[in-house]
């Protein structure tokens, strides 16, 4: 909270009175010439300070007007409560009394505003350890901060202030506050609504009488401005309707005598309901009238919108921005037939001036090199000024994910009218992070993984990670670097060393998990390098090669499956070859667009030979402006090559986080049973370990809101979702069948760490086999 500092003024009549008393005292000395000038009454202010501030010197001659001049200047200090002038023959002496200072501002009591804002706000008005003591500052900070609890609706609150003399003329300032308890709304009531329900309506507000989340979102606690953007919220609902003459008459705020229950009563004029007769344009379309015809989104024969027509207004505006028009003045001017309840419009534009962008300047970005921004912009310095190429810029910009925000706001250049520069102002957010990530299954198992990545490495847009990884499952040391811009044309350069010891996800004998710790594992070690070609705006196309070494070390329970490629190593050579497009609205936080990647890694050398490839799909759609519906799938595919079974360790994996939430990580899918040296028959076999599959197929549905009472805020959301997919071998088909599904609700939260998502599933579509594990969450995933 902050206390205005205006309602702290200048102290007027009393200080005018005490200075005019204290002048009339000095104008009774007679005119002298000062042979000296001497202070009294000093104890922590400088004499220094006096002589510094006083009109008069040693040698001036003494007279009423510089006297009262001088009792002005003292005032002035604020470090004074009186000032006196007294002649000791031809010496001047000054007699001052200090006020006292302030050696502790204290709040005792307070709950609803934070102790340390409220001590800030005492020190930007005046009143703070070491200020000299104002009485008039401290009265009316009281009184501020009366108002500011019954903006909050403690209407009850009290507030004491205590001044406490210390020696050496200091006091201590203390604000007791009793705050009491909220005033409630228990009433709303709409008076003069015809047309729609009184129920109807009040939803339209954000103020009302509790619910279950009050405790949480205090929507039951009036306020003025949350009143104000109610009523805003009540014209635009009927305005969006067709009522063109609404108007709210008035509104009563009435509370209880206890002070615990508020009343609102607001009285309103619905008016008759317009529908749309004609569309006419008039002006200057740059002889382009039908392709601004085809923006108009008000139709003859619907009931009037002010929304559409505000719309409309605007795209005509983009439109003539697109051919440099920065300054292009359109309003729609309505005609209206009250005796029919016709309204038309005439939508009339003036293109003004052509301009061109003089200079493209950037701000906010601290760590963030101004080349890594200005090399995604698309609209240049000195070339025609282009809507398009402005929204294209901020999107690629938005989409590197450096930043939580990024705002563009054209200003003219003053004295050149056909010239505008573009200002572009980012938040920057924290691009280095550690990836965690963790489950917690029915059987109280805690999994850990854990990697460091930037982002933003030293602000130049390029990214390095190293993932280490020392669960109990995998262990992973990768070195991952990315230059987006390794030639000037924004060619990028990925290269990769990895090194990745794994075992089985989970291993059962006799329906018991057994240790892993003496199990076989997957030893994988190689490098690759690829570049990303970009082809258009949005597409780009990635090819690379990568070599690389994998071995099954032996141990206790290995697979009989897994047997073709024990005791010795494995090469493959593959070609990469992929496809990305990206239409996203924001990488961190998407609300519109969509995302499209194809992989596909051929390996025709070495002692494996095989084809692997997949495909992912996300499509944003708003639903508001806060709420998202999101869609993703994702397909995978991989096929021996040479008469050979595809490799068991480039199988794809399913359930968990980023998969289908509420089953186990990588639990879903083909099983082998039987371990190289178990005996008996393989049907009679109770040992298993999941070993994925060649095949993928995984859908994910979420709808994704605004945590309450956080507003339009992306940075802490909610979401609902439905997943459903499996995994299969090479041989099987893809069943919808065998599809395992589930549901639940998660938190998502772009924390200093990076994007967290935290889930809680139940399974909808289960097998009695399956592992499950209801609560995951995880730092740098999405999906």
């Amino acid at each position: 909270m902050k206390l205005p500092v205006q309602c702290f003024g200048a102290r007027t009549a009393v200080a005018a009175a005490a200075l005019l008393t204290v002048a009339q005292m000095a104008w009774a000395l007679e005119p002298f010439k000062v042979e000296d000038i001497r202070v009294e009454g000093l104890q922590r202010v400088e004499a220094g300070t006096v002589f510094a501030s006083m009109p008069l010197r040693v040698g001036d001659e003494y007279d009423d007007e510089k006297g009262a001049a001088a009792i002005r200047a003292l005032f002035a200090l604020g470090l004074f409560k009186d000032v006196r002038l007294e002649a000791n023959g031809d010496v001047l002496v000054v007699v001052v009394e200090e006020r006292p200072t302030i050696a502790n501002v204290e709040f005792v009591g307070t709950k609803e505003f934070d102790k340390k804002a409220l001590v800030q706000s005492m020190r930007d008005v005046g009143l703070a350890e070491g200020r000299p003591f104002d009485k008039a500052l401290a009265d009316r900070a009281e009184q501020e901060l009366k108002r500011q609890y019954i903006s909050r609706s403690l209407y009850g609150a009290e507030v004491v202030t205590t001044v406490t003399p210390m020696e050496r003329n200091r006091v201590n300032l203390t604000f007791s506050v009793v705050e009491g308890k909220a005033a409630k709304i228990n009433e709303i009531r709409i008076v003069g609504a015809k047309a729609f329900s009184e129920s109807t309506l009040k939803k339209q507000m954000d103020q009302d009488t509790g619910g279950w989340m009050s405790w949480y979102t205090k929507s039951n606690r009036y306020a003025r401005s949350k009143l104000n953007a109610d009523l805003e919220s009540l014209r635009s609902y009927y305005l969006k309707r067709g009522y063109i003459d609404f108007r709210i008459d008035s509104t009563q705020v009435a509370i209880s005598p206890d002070k615990k229950n508020i009343s609102l009563v607001i009285n309103v004029h619905e008016g008759e309901r317009f529908v749309v007769s004609d569309i006419r344009l008039e002006g200057n379309y740059l002889d382009r009238d039908d392709e601004f015809k085809s923006l108009v989104k008000i139709k003859p024969g619907q009931p009037y919108n002010a929304e559409l027509v505000t719309d409309t207004t605007k795209a005509f505006a983009d439109h003539f921005s697109n051919f440099g028009f920065a300054f292009a003045h359109v309003e729609a001017v309505p005609e209206i037939d009250r005796e029919n309840n016709r309204v038309s419009f005439v939508l009339q534009a003036d293109p003004s001036r052509r301009a061109y962008v003089r200079r493209i300047q950037i701000a906010g970005n601290e760590r963030t090199r101004d080349e890594v921004i200005r090399r995604e912009f698309r609209q240049y310095e000195s070339s025609w000024y282009d809507g398009d190429k402005i929204k294209l810029s901020r999107d690629r910009i938005d989409r590197l994910g450096f930043f939580t925000e990024v705002d563009m706001d054209t200003q003219e250049v003053p004295g050149s009218p056909d010239q505008v520069d573009l200002v572009t102002t980012v938040k920057e957010k924290p691009t280095g992070s550690v990836t965690l990530g963790a489950g917690f299954s029915s059987a109280e198992k805690v999994t850990l993984s854990f990697g460091i990545k930037q982002e933003n490495a030293f602000g130049s847009g390029n990214y390095l990670g190293i993932d280490v990884n020392t669960g109990k499952y995998n262990r992973t040391l990768v070195l991952s670097t990315t230059d987006p811009y390794f030639t000037q044309d924004g060619v990028s350069r990925t290269i990769d060393l990895y090194y990745r010891t794994s075992r089985p996800y989970s291993y059962v004998v006799d329906d018991s998990e057994v240790s892993t710790s003496d199990m076989y594992k997957i030893v994988s070690k190689g490098a690759s390098i690829r570049f990303g070609v970009p082809f258009t705006e949005l597409d780009t196309v990635y090819f690379g090669i990568g070599a690389e070494q994998t071995s099954i070390k032996s141990g206790q329970y290995m697979p009989m499956y897994f047997s073709p490629y024990s005791g010795k190593s494995n090469t493959a050579i593959p070609l990469t070859l992929g496809w990305g497009r990206d239409s996203r609205d924001s990488a961190l936080a998407p609300n519109e667009g969509r995302y499209q990647r194809l992989n596909a890694d051929w390996s025709m050398a070495g002692d494996l030979k095989y084809i692997k490839a997949n495909y992912q799909f996300q499509q944003y759609i708003p639903v508001t402006k806060a709420i998202t519906f999101a869609f993703n799938t994702e397909l995978g595919w991989g096929k021996g090559l040479g008469g050979k079974d595809f490799p068991v360790f480039k199988n794809f994996y399913a359930g968990g986080l980023g998969s289908v939430r509420g089953f186990d990580q990588g639990s879903l899918g083909p099983r082998s049973y039987c371990y190289q040296g178990e005996t008996g028959a393989p049907n009679n076999c109770t040992s298993y370990s999941f070993v994925g599959g060649a095949k993928l197929a995984v859908m994910n549905l979420e709808l994704i809101a605004p945590f309450p009472g956080n507003g339009n805020d992306k940075t802490l959301r909610w979401f609902t979702f439905v997943d459903a997919g499996n995994v299969f071998a090479e041989n099987d088909p893809i069943r919808a069948g065998e599809f395992r599904a589930s549901a639940g609700i998660g938190l998502s939260w772009i924390s200093p760490l990076g994007p967290l998502r935290l889930a809680w599933a139940t399974p909808l579509r289960k097998k009695p086999q399956d592992k499950l594990q209801k609560i995951q969450f995880q730092i740098g995933t999405s999906f």
